[in-house]
């Protein structure tokens, strides 16, 4: 470390990329619900929101100022600390897991050696602003909505856990950008296809079923639909936000969404090569290091939006389980699956290792 390093200097500069990628984020949220409604009123044959602004660009801005000058209104019986503070917890541990991804070669905050360590215990826990929510608005539908979150939440945590360790196997790494790394140089190094190259090719076979599992777990891990038992409108009338307005009702929507994008990055970086393009770049290493960082982010944009069409088709398309067909999905279903993946993936590896 250079002697004339200032602590301040670094506090200083953390704290803008902290800041940039909050606002870059934030942006593109609106954006992309903009999106999720325009998908959905493709997918049914209408048009969508195309009054604000040209095409109806600035809905999401409109529906902001909506939600910030409404009335705060809070149930007279309501522990109002904890009614205020669940969605603060909420939406600041969803954008807390956006510390640790891997944007481009270089681009992220902390770049810790237990990245997903980390991003487990951020999803984990984003779960107690729901249970707060739901128990601190004195009320039977939000405190049931609340209950449902929490055991769909733990159900299909274990499942994403075990679909991990078989991405960890792959690139012997818990880095996020170690993992990325690993899979340059062309889509067939993606872990979706197994990893390193043609010879892992066989692998496939368990980490294709793997991703769909994975991405199935983050749409429960979500509350998204067809996994929306939380929210079920025709059970619990809106589930565990019910008795919210204005400003906290658009934090947990907030975060809600924060938590979508964040898993989309991640079904990117885990299983197609996160900002690798999938074929050899050689002609941008005469690039200036900026102008490459950002062809490398373009493509992970790209396919994080890919994901969060798919999110947003799942909706359009799936109709909601009942709760004791998700239960069943994720703990008989998805956790064997992701079980024996573990153990392919391990013995493979294992078995690679002593053939050579």
């Amino acid at each position: 470390m250079p002697e004339t390093f200032s602590p301040w200097l670094w506090f200083g500069l953390t704290l803008g990329q902290i800041l940039l990628i909050v606002v870059v984020l934030l942006v593109s949220i609106a954006f992309l619900l903009l999106a999720d409604r325009k998908i959905w009123a493709g997918v049914q044959m209408r048009k969508g929101p195309n009054v604000v602004g040209p095409f109806g660009l600035l809905q999401s801005f409109a529906d902001l100022i909506k939600f910030v000058i409404k009335e705060l209104v809070i149930p007279a019986g309501a522990d109002k600390f904890v009614f205020l503070l669940a969605p603060v917890i909420t939406v600041t541990l969803a954008l807390a897991g956006w510390g640790v991804v891997a944007f481009a070669p270089g681009w992220v905050i902390a770049d810790i050696n237990v990245g997903i360590l980390y991003l487990l215990a951020m999803s984990s826990l984003g779960v107690y602003g729901i249970i707060m929510g739901g128990w601190a608005s004195n009320s039977k539908y939000p405190f049931l909505g609340a209950l449902r979150s929490a055991a769909q939440m733990v159900s299909y945590e274990v499942s994403i856990g075990f679909v991990i360790i078989t991405v960890i196997l792959l690139s012997g790494s818990m880095n996020l950008t170690e993992i990325v790394e690993k899979q340059t140089g062309g889509f067939w190094n993606w872990n979706v296809l197994g990893g390193g190259g043609l010879a892992n090719l066989p692998l496939a076979l368990v980490m294709i079923p793997m991703m769909v599992v994975f991405y199935i777990s983050a749409l429960a891990e979500t509350n998204r639909p067809p996994f929306d038992l939380p929210e079920a409108e025709s059970e619990l009338v809106a589930g565990y936000q019910v008795e919210y307005s204005a400003s906290p009702y658009l934090l947990f929507m907030l975060g809600e969404y924060v938590a979508i994008v964040l898993m989309c990055a991640m079904i990117s970086i885990l299983f197609f090569g996160g900002w690798d393009p999938g074929f050899p770049t050689p002609f941008v290493d005469s690039w200036p290091a900026t102008l490459q960082s950002l062809f490398y982010f373009l493509f992970f944009a790209i396919k994080v939006v890919f994901w969060f069409f798919m999110f947003a088709m799942a909706k359009a398309i799936v109709p909601r389980y009942r709760y004791d067909q998700l239960m069943r999905l994720g703990w008989k279903v998805f956790l064997p699956t992701s079980l024996v993946g573990v153990f392919l993936v391990a013995g493979y590896k294992v078995f690679q290792k002593v053939m050579m």
